[in-house]
């Protein structure tokens, strides 16, 4: 079984498209979603057709949480905020509904972990291994999936040592063979809004019964994704990060 594991589209109708483009040539069984399908970016309810239309799986983000009534957005940073308060206006009643029912993480599925966040909390960033430590003494299978701080990569705890430590690509497509012996937080980045740098599209495939992680980005219309959010006057600094991946 090949899974299609995308995370923190946040509503960039471009970058979805290329990824499924791209992950179609590569070819995969079903498709999962690890969160944030909306904010930020210009196109919610396409965003929202299409995942929860082709997603088989989907643990709810932040974002949607906020997008949806579940909770509020005071604790996000201003350009959140605006881009919150923008979307909860654009969304459909259908997409809404949607939203507020998607289920939080963890999330089972095969023999792996679907978080946004990370295994003890939906809302935690991991950014680094000190952190991702104290959140695999939560983890319930040797791999959790996670998003939320749009970096992809993610951290690998090896036995009988317990050290932790961050797995960064210097170069993508990678693959990823895991370990018997090791647990593994794995993030497939962020379709719609890197920050690690890169400015190209996120996403991994995951084959469960080899235990290998494939990697890749992939290029997409970032010009007309940026146009999009200027002309619905998201604030400009939204689209111009895209362009850095930061």
């Amino acid at each position: 079984m090949r899974f299609l594991i995308l995370s923190d589209i946040h509503a960039n109708g471009e970058a979805l498209k290329a990824v499924h483009a791209d992950a179609v040539t590569r070819g995969f069984d079903l498709t999962l979603c690890l969160g944030d399908v909306v904010g930020y970016g210009p196109d919610p309810n396409e965003a929202a057709a299409w995942v929860s239309t082709y997603a088989d799986v989907v643990v709810r983000g932040n974002h949607d949480r906020a997008c949806s009534n579940l909770s509020d957005y005071d604790s996000f940073h201003p350009l959140a905020q605006h881009s919150a308060a923008w979307t909860k206006e654009q969304l459909l009643p259908c997409h809404v509904e949607w939203l507020a029912q998607l289920p939080r993480g963890p999330l089972q599925v095969d023999n792996f972990d679907l978080v946004h966040g990370a295994p003890d909390d939906e809302d935690r960033y991991l950014f680094d291994a000190e952190e991702a430590a104290a959140s695999l003494r939560h983890a319930a299978e040797q791999v959790t999936f996670f998003g939320h701080t749009h970096v992809q990569g993610g951290f690998v705890s090896r036995r009988p040592t317990g050290s932790t430590a961050a797995l960064r690509f210097q170069t993508v497509p990678a693959q990823l063979t895991l370990e018997e012996d090791s647990l593994y937080l794995l993030n497939p980045g962020s379709v719609g809004q890197p920050r690690d740098g890169d400015p190209r599209a996120a996403y991994c495939i995951y084959e469960a019964h080899t235990s290998v992680a494939y990697f890749y980005r992939v290029e997409y219309d970032i010009r007309t994704a940026q146009e999009k959010i200027l002309a619905a006057g998201l604030p400009e600094e939204l689209a111009y990060r895209l362009a850095t991946g930061r």
